[in-house]
């Protein structure tokens, strides 16, 4: 697997080929969203092999961002890594006639990061819920040391902290002490340093912290997030990646993600450190 660090300092990325002046109409794609997919993005934009003078414009921001992007048709696709709520769809269907398409393009597991000193090494889901809602306070009552736990969380713009709050957090709000990082990348950095630190995050990210075996219940057995466990549903914080159109796909934008979803494109998934949306 490509290391994550390569890209992770990288906002946005335009990718073309030479074009032959007076010959060639360049063109533009855009595709604006997710914080934690706009590394595989950019990376599916870099090596997309039938770009035929296609500029690719690919920057993050949030999933929320990504969504209202479309919906003001300010972007030929959005990448989210949470589904699209039925207050955007009609929002869609209002502006331009047509509730939109979803396309799934990878696979994530949603991992639980801690600093590599930290001797704790798995987690219920009940255990993390009650972290991150603030009525566990204390590593030692978890099996650690006796640290105040100091938690990181994704912003509210964010697919990922959506997701977390709803499926994890069963809806509850994120106590008030959680620092919330713009970028998965900035919430790795600051668990990375933070031996009382805890986080969460995409899979591909798992650089220089200890990512947690998690399990769905006191009963069950604790899970290690792997391609395997994500695919087969083993792994209880798992999720799939998303592109939305706002109209039916056509021209470089079809092509694009029809080799997306291609063994080629799902093979990228891999090399990023994300799950392909089926096994290859």
């Amino acid at each position: 697997m490509k290391s994550i660090r390569k890209y992770v300092s990288v906002v946005a990325i335009f990718v073309c080929l030479p074009l032959v002046v007076g010959f060639v109409h360049q063109k533009r794609v855009t595709i604006k969203g997710s914080d934690t997919m706009v590394i595989l993005t950019q990376r599916w934009a870099e090596v997309f092999p039938h770009k035929n003078g296609v500029e690719f414009q690919v920057t993050g921001g949030g999933s929320g961002t990504g969504i209202a992007a479309l919906i003001n048709g300010t972007t030929d696709i959005c990448a989210s890594s949470r589904p699209i709520k039925s207050s955007e769809v009609q929002q869609l269907k209002a502006k331009f006639g047509y509730k939109g398409m979803e396309i799934r393009v990878a696979r994530d597991g949603i991992n639980l990061y801690v600093h590599k000193s930290n001797r704790v090494r798995k987690l219920t889901v009940e255990q993390i819920r009650l972290i991150f809602t603030g009525k566990v306070q204390n590593w030692k009552d978890v099996g650690g040391a006796d640290k105040k736990i100091i938690l990181y969380s994704r912003e509210n713009n964010s697919g990922t902290y959506e997701f977390f709050k709803e499926h994890v957090l069963l809806k509850q709000d994120f106590t008030a002490e959680a620092q919330h990082m713009a970028g998965t990348a900035a919430l790795i950095n600051a668990v990375s340093k933070d031996p009382a630190g805890i986080g969460f995050g995409g899979a591909a990210y798992a650089s220089n912290v200890a990512a947690l075996s998690v399990a769905a219940d006191a009963k069950s057995a604790y899970i290690t997030p792997s391609e395997n466990t994500v695919l087969n549903g083993q792994y209880p914080v798992s999720r799939f990646l998303y592109f939305y159109t706002n109209q039916r796909p056509k021209g470089t934008v079809k092509k694009f993600i029809d080799w997306v979803i291609s063994p080629a494109g799902q093979k990228v998934v891999k090399n990023v450190g994300y799950y392909p949306i089926k096994a290859l």
